[in-house]
């Protein structure tokens, strides 16, 4: 990525050789090109949210690298992304920035007391916006410089709302190669109102053990005030364990999966694994109000850090976007890591569309896979690793 300071070199995380998807876009570079037309101060303490692949965070750090920064001024990258951190380690590395120079927090974490400048990717999710522009609110004052970034199709007029409920009056710049730019004046006393999130609501009768029980989910995290209907199908079809298995709920969003599995085995160890910092933050206070049995919590990528044929059940539901991008290859990690956790005998038990034809690569990577259930869109598919 060419930016006005010099070029960086920017890959996405975990590094793939075929994946074609770049680590930036047109977005990142407008925001870059307007901090330096602009003469934006950006030696004082910086916040940058929602950064995808480390592009801002890392072109920004090797910046400041080449300038002397004030005792105060941090350069700080919020994310709610285990990738988005990872990515960005790896990028400050290729460009030769020690990681130090910048801090790394989660949504989960306590942001920043005072903020000189806030960029905002704005994010797919107006809920995880929302959630952080309020928790981001009382480090900003009046001289704060205020600028989001984000494709076209990607801010609406919903997204410049929160801005201006929350922050201060806002704007939008003209589109340059499908990108626009949001530019916000803070007006630090201004009545923003509660945050609502987290939110919690109550799963409806008949699905089970999961009938009446309450869910807690954190801004930004899949079907926040409902069961969506994949997971009430799956729910519907899970496989019975016996106590003493080790399962994971893969991908597990707010834990309501795990949770069953928990609820109708209490001698099981279930494990709740996710990338998204809120996720798992959600389905660990969902597991707290519902079961007392033995959980562990893991942020990361897919399976990477539980150890080879430790899981005898890996329930999954992947997903089939990254951003905005349409792709399989986060299904195909998680399946991959499947076969690897798994101990001979274990099965891994997948919900999906029906077109996106996961039957095939199941039989791909495990030579099996047997259709449990099916309705109109989805279906329900095991394979054992034999």
């Amino acid at each position: 990525m060419t930016t006005p300071w010099g070029a960086c070199e920017l890959t996405r995380f975990p590094e793939d050789p075929r994946d074609r998807l770049r680590a930036w876009d047109a977005s990142d570079s407008y925001l870059l090109r307007h901090l330096a037309a602009n003469d934006t101060p950006l030696d004082g303490a910086v916040v940058v949210l929602g950064d995808r692949w480390g592009a801002l965070t890392t072109a920004l750090a090797a910046h400041r690298a080449t300038r002397t920064v004030p005792a105060g001024g941090a350069l700080t990258q919020i994310t709610d992304s285990f990738l988005a951190h990872q990515a960005a380690r790896a990028n400050l590395a290729r460009n030769g920035v020690e990681e130090d120079a910048v801090r790394l927090l989660t949504t989960q974490d306590e942001p920043p007391s005072r903020i000189d400048v806030l960029l905002v990717r704005v994010p797919k999710s107006l809920a995880l916006l929302e959630d952080q522009l309020h928790r981001l609110a009382p480090g900003v004052h009046e001289g704060t410089v205020v600028v989001g970034t984000g494709m076209v199709k990607e801010i609406h007029t919903s997204t410049l709302k929160l801005f201006e409920r929350i922050l201060g009056p806002t704007r939008t710049s003209l589109a340059e190669q499908k990108a626009r730019l949001i530019f916000c004046t803070p007006e630090p006393g201004r009545d923003r109102g509660a945050d609502p999130w987290p939110y919690r609501y109550r799963l409806p009768d008949g699905i089970g053990p999961l009938s009446g029980r309450t869910v807690t989910n954190h801004a930004g995290v899949f079907c926040a005030d409902r069961l969506d209907v994949g997971t009430r199908f799956f729910l519907r079809h899970l496989p019975v364990t016996r106590g003493g298995s080790r399962i994971v709920d893969l991908g597990c969003g707010n834990g309501v999966v795990g949770l069953a599995a928990a609820l109708a085995d209490p001698g099981a160890e279930v494990v709740f694994v996710d990338e998204s910092y809120q996720a798992v933050a959600s389905a660990r206070a969902t597991y707290r109000d519902n079961a007392d049995g033995t959980a562990e919590f893991r942020v990361g990528d897919g399976l990477s850090g539980v150890p080879d044929a430790s899981v005898d059940l890996v329930l999954n539901n992947p997903p089939f976007h990254s951003h905005q991008a349409t792709t399989d290859a986060t299904a195909w990690r998680m399946f991959t890591g499947a076969r690897r956790a798994l101990r001979t005998g274990g099965e891994l038990w997948v919900i999906g569309n029906r077109h996106l034809g996961y039957h095939m690569k199941l039989r791909r990577l495990f030579g099996n896979s047997e259709l449990v259930a099916s309705d109109a869109k989805f279906v329900v598919l095991k394979a054992v690793k034999r």
